[in-house]
């Protein structure tokens, strides 16, 4: 198995609460799956876990190289939990054809918060031959 891509985001906690605010449902129903809603909305701090859910979709998307659009959209990334807490991905619509597509067959996801900022790192994998990007060889 080899890496595909990797992505990054960090998010401003404040940024997805003013979203909530000013858009409500609207914003969640958009950007957020059912599940997703059910479990942050139970959260003390719903923000604090909907912008780390809003980092890993941001993060996965860069992984794919595709950023969020027809290949990939908001919907089609779900973040959920395993019972152990380790955050995991799954796949629909489009965005299960585009990683069949680019040989990925694995998402790793690592999520953190604080207060004001929620980061998400996610490395896709598969056996499509390597990084789409130009890598440095290790010596």
């Amino acid at each position: 198995m080899t890496i595909i891509g990797t992505g990054v985001d960090i998010v401003e906690t404040a940024r997805i609460a003013s979203s909530l605010e000013r858009h409500g449902d609207r914003f969640l129903d958009r950007v957020f799956l059912e599940g997703e809603r059910a479990y942050c909305g139970k959260m003390a701090s719903p923000s604090q876990c909907y912008a780390a859910r809003f980092a890993a979709k941001e993060a996965v998307s860069k992984a794919f190289g595709t950023g969020i659009g027809a290949m990939l959209g908001w919907l089609d990334i779900e973040v959920r939990r395993k019972a152990s807490g380790e955050p995991f991905v799954v796949l629909h619509g489009e965005g299960a054809k585009t990683a069949t597509r680019l040989g990925i067959t694995e998402i790793r996801l690592s999520l953190s918060h604080s207060e004001h900022y929620a980061v998400a790192h996610a490395l896709a994998m598969g056996f499509n031959g390597g990084m789409r990007s130009c890598a440095l060889p290790l010596l």
